[in-house]
């Protein structure tokens, strides 16, 4: 079996890379990353995973597919490496941030403090062409990250889920509602935050309700500089 994550995913996801589906997708990505500019770079295909831990997961913020502009993506769902300009998208959030809970805004978009928190930063697929957004819809991806979404809503601790957009809430039928919970609006992207993302206050809803299962809040104020 390839050890492809080095904590507990991998015992989650390993059975998946032997599938049929999964050596496709290999192949398909063998091709893709030697004759396209291919982002997130290979090594930080699976970066959410390795920042967060499945037993770790309190949160699931759920995107689509990685950002596709030069040196953004790093393979956490709205997050950026830093030096790079924080996208609209997560300027929209920040914005968001700032009047549910009072934080404000910072001048980059490493999200590492919530990951390392408990907050998975999961796209519903992982590898896109440079400058061509949902190029590697189909090929297999959303299989893998199903069977991740699925494992969590199964797990005994239940987890939040943070369904921003129509992409992320299409994975509603895989969650189990009666245990987990489910915080869904609009997507947080200058076409659509207007309609329903502003105002929705994500973060402290998700601290309530960590509370009220016995978890710790989380602290969503990301550091001033990066080291």
């Amino acid at each position: 079996m390839k050890t492809l994550i080095n904590n507990d995913w991998q015992e989650i996801l390993g059975p998946e890379f032997e599938k049929e589906y999964y050596l496709n997708l290999h192949s398909f990505l063998k091709t893709e990353y030697a004759n396209q500019e291919i982002h997130p770079d290979m090594y930080h295909i699976f970066q959410a995973f390795e920042w967060t831990p499945f037993s770790k997961v309190k949160v699931c913020i759920l995107g689509q597919d990685p950002y596709h502009g030069p040196k953004q993506a790093h393979g956490c769902s709205f997050s950026v490496l830093p030096g790079v300009k924080v996208p609209p998208s997560l300027q929209n959030i920040y914005k968001e941030l700032e009047s549910d809970l009072g934080i404000k805004p910072v001048d980059h978009g490493y999200l590492e403090k919530w990951a390392k928190q408990g907050v998975l930063l999961l796209n519903t697929v992982l590898t896109v062409r440079d400058g061509q957004a949902f190029s590697h819809q189909g090929k297999g991806w959303e299989l893998l990250t199903d069977k991740a979404i699925r494992s969590l809503s199964e797990r005994k601790q239940p987890v939040v889920f943070i369904l921003w957009g129509k992409a992320a809430q299409d994975k509603i039928q895989l969650i189990d509602q009666k245990k987990n919970i489910i915080l869904a609006s609009a997507h947080p992207s200058p076409f659509s935050a207007y309609r329903g993302f502003f105002g929705s206050r994500p973060f402290s809803k998700t601290n309530a309700a960590l509370v009220a299962m016995g978890e710790d809040p989380i602290d969503w104020q990301l550091p001033e500089k990066i080291n």
